[in-house]
């Protein structure tokens, strides 16, 4: 049983380490700049303004246009992410693992690593997913579905960039996003079936 024991942990050590190096290998060739681009500065940062500003803008039109399906879509994806961030900052103390520029400051340059040295997951990329899966799923079309992912996907590139995050930190931070999108979306419908009709939009 011994045997046994000491096998399993020295093959979760030789891949945990695999999987550790593969991190670092794929950032490093992604974090090669020292002069980096604003734009991709605005990017990480919009994750923010466009997490609060894209509920925010839908309840205010809802509530000044009488519509009271818009106003509840705002609310729910309000909603999708809060519960995302929260899911995202309960598994970083969880994790407590440090950023790649703390970790490895010869190899990664951070143009803004930040307070917090917690990194997996990215609490960035979680919060665009999960605004970008919730507005999908609150309107269906494709021309709202294309640009949001592309976009959350653009702020997921940029954490790596700016070296502020391993590419298993995003990843993570892509699937709390959309995963939370998604468990809070189904329970929305299982609680409130009679609140799920949104005024459907034109389609191209």
């Amino acid at each position: 049983m011994l045997k046994y024991t000491l096998l399993s942990i020295l093959l979760w050590t030789a891949g945990h380490t695999c999987a550790q190096s593969l991190d670092v290998k794929i950032l490093k060739s992604i974090n090669v700049r020292s002069n980096y681009s604003p734009v991709m500065t605005n990017i990480s940062n919009s994750a923010y303004f466009m997490g609060a500003g894209i509920p925010l803008g839908l309840i205010a039109a809802g509530q000044m246009t009488g519509d009271i399906n818009l106003r509840n879509s705002g609310l729910k994806v309000a909603e999708t992410i809060i519960v995302s961030s929260v899911v995202t900052e309960l598994l970083k103390r969880a994790a407590s693992r440090n950023r790649p520029a703390f970790t490895h400051p010869e190899l990664i340059k951070a143009y803004s690593p930040g307070n917090d040295v917690k990194s997996w997951p990215s609490g960035h990329t979680s919060l665009a997913f999960s605004t970008a899966a919730s507005v999908s799923l609150e309107f269906k079309r494709w021309y709202i579905t294309v640009p949001a992912f592309a976009w959350a996907g653009s702020v997921a590139y940029s954490r790596m960039y700016l070296g502020a995050h391993y590419p298993s930190d995003v990843l993570c931070g892509a699937i709390v996003g959309t995963g939370t999108a998604f468990a809070t979306h189904w329970l929305n419908k299982k609680l409130f079936p009679a609140k799920q009709t949104v005024k459907p939009l034109p389609a191209f």
